[in-house]
């Protein structure tokens, strides 16, 4: 078999510089010439396993130090670094990579580092961009942002009731035959003011859709994929959509949206916010709700709505005049990207974040339609009683996946007492709460075990002789 040859003359001379020996010492000492010595410093000679042995013995030194092993990590890192948009072309031979890894590794080593802060700083920049862009600094120019991100944005900030989308409901409510009920008003109304037949449609004729108006037949078709209370909300929402048309679009206006694409999405949000004060009248929604202590469970019962369309509608409850708790939403699914935020007051992001992992909507995807509650303390001080529930999207086929989002629901400790889910919660006898931060990069709670990222306010720990208990530590 044939002797494998390993250049490594850097790695030679690096280490015969860090022993002080001049090339005449060290051959001495190898029992080799010096001028050997000096072609395998110089990658004209290769390392035989001899060699090889007597370097290691000698100097006692690791072989695997000697043939390289380690380098193709250094070189990985490097390779990485010279990936960057910054330095795309610069290197474009592997070779020389390869070569300056090998004659300066140290070099190459503090290049990564290099690279690596670089890195870093330019995350921290990113987050901190986007928390001055939360706080509704002008530094980030919202026209940088998605459609969908500067729609979502907009709603947030507003309150969920708004009092001209409950005027159109109750003008629409009175104008309809309910007398067979919401659904059969809904499409009495379309029929008589639209010429518009609703058909339910199988998954087979409708795979891709969940309501689909067509224009030659002049009906309005609904997937049989959506629970009947959702068919009742697209029809709801199709209602609202040619009906009150012109106050949607005001209420758009208002937003002061910079593109068309998320001036339309908002289209939809608020037609979806009359939908649902369609489905559950204010004042029969607000008198029970608070008779029956906001017990969401019993209120999709007693107005036939799904889980999620209850809770949305406890967040509209803000009429002049009366007192109603002041809830907040937010939608997420099994991979924590968000879907939908809102509140009585906008959702409260200042205050409360909603970003942390420690939040138990995250733990309900474990124990699906099963409601859990819990008290939680924000670094500021400010106490919250959240709930989490996972909601059932589409209804699925046997060789479909199941689509599950899970909702976090959340009040001020204040309103504990008029409502069920602060029983047992808040009190001298109750647990202590659980410590949240607005979210990893924003938060800095030390010793979190949850926690997921390193501040962006805070320098990294730097002490290799201490380990905390977060995967990152910092100063």
């Amino acid at each position: 078999m044939a002797e494998q040859k390993i250049f490594a003359g850097p790695r030679i001379r690096r280490i015969r510089s860090g022993l002080n020996l001049t090339q005449t010492a060290m051959a001495e000492e190898l029992g080799i010439s010096a001028s050997y010595l000096n072609l395998i410093e110089r990658n004209q000679r290769p390392l035989t396993v001899q060699l090889l042995l007597k370097l290691a013995t000698t100097y006692k030194l690791d072989l695997d130090e000697l043939q390289g092993v380690g380098d193709e990590t250094l070189h990985a890192q490097l390779k990485e670094a010279f990936s960057d948009p910054l330095l795309v072309g610069e290197i474009p031979d592997r070779t020389e990579l390869i070569e300056f890894t090998e004659a300066t590794p140290n070099v190459a080593s503090a290049m990564v580092k290099l690279y690596r802060g670089y890195r870093e700083s330019l995350e921290r920049l990113s987050g901190l961009s986007s928390m001055m862009a939360e706080e509704g600094s002008d530094a980030v120019k919202t026209a940088a942002r998605l459609p969908v991100d500067e729609m979502r944005q907009a709603l947030e900030q507003r309150s969920s009731y708004i009092p001209a989308i409950e005027h159109a409901a109750t003008k629409m409510l009175k104008l309809m035959d309910k007398s067979d009920g919401l659904m059969a008003g809904l499409k009495k109304w379309l029929l008589k003011e639209q010429g518009l037949a609703v058909q339910v449609l199988p998954v087979e004729a409708m795979p891709d859709w969940r309501r689909r108006f067509d224009r030659h037949s002049n009906r309005l078709h609904i997937s049989e994929r959506l629970s009947p209370a959702d068919q009742i909300q697209e029809v709801a929402l199709e209602v609202a959509l040619l009906a009150e048309g012109d106050l949607i679009d005001e209420e758009v206006s208002f937003l002061k949206l910079t593109s068309d694409e998320a001036k339309r999405l908002a289209r939809f949000e608020f037609a979806r916010l009359l939908a649902l004060a369609i489905m559950m009248p204010y004042e029969k929604f607000y008198t029970t709700a608070k008779r029956l202590r906001y017990d969401i469970n019993v209120l999709r019962s007693r107005f036939g709505v799904t889980f999620a369309q209850a809770t949305w509608r406890l967040t509209m409850l803000q009429r002049n005049g009366q007192s109603a708790p002041q809830f907040f939403v937010m939608e997420t699914d099994a991979a924590g990207n968000r879907i939908r935020r809102g509140g009585a007051n906008g959702f409260p992001v200042t205050r409360f974040g909603g970003d942390c992992p420690k939040l138990i909507v995250h733990q309900a995807f474990g124990s699906p339609g099963q409601i859990f509650a819990e008290k939680v303390i924000t670094p500021q001080e400010a106490e919250f009683v959240v709930l989490g529930r996972t909601i059932e999207g589409l209804r699925s086929g046997y060789l479909d996946r199941p689509h599950r989002t899970a909702l976090l629901i959340g009040f001020d400790t204040t309103y504990a007492k008029e409502i069920i889910y602060g029983d047992g919660l808040v009190g001298a006898l109750s647990l202590p709460p659980v410590e949240i931060g607005p979210g990893c990069r924003l938060c800095e709670r030390p010793g979190c075990i949850s926690r997921a990222h390193p501040p962006l306010t805070r320098p990294l720990g730097l002490d290799e002789m201490v380990r905390g208990v977060s995967a990152f530590d910092f100063q």
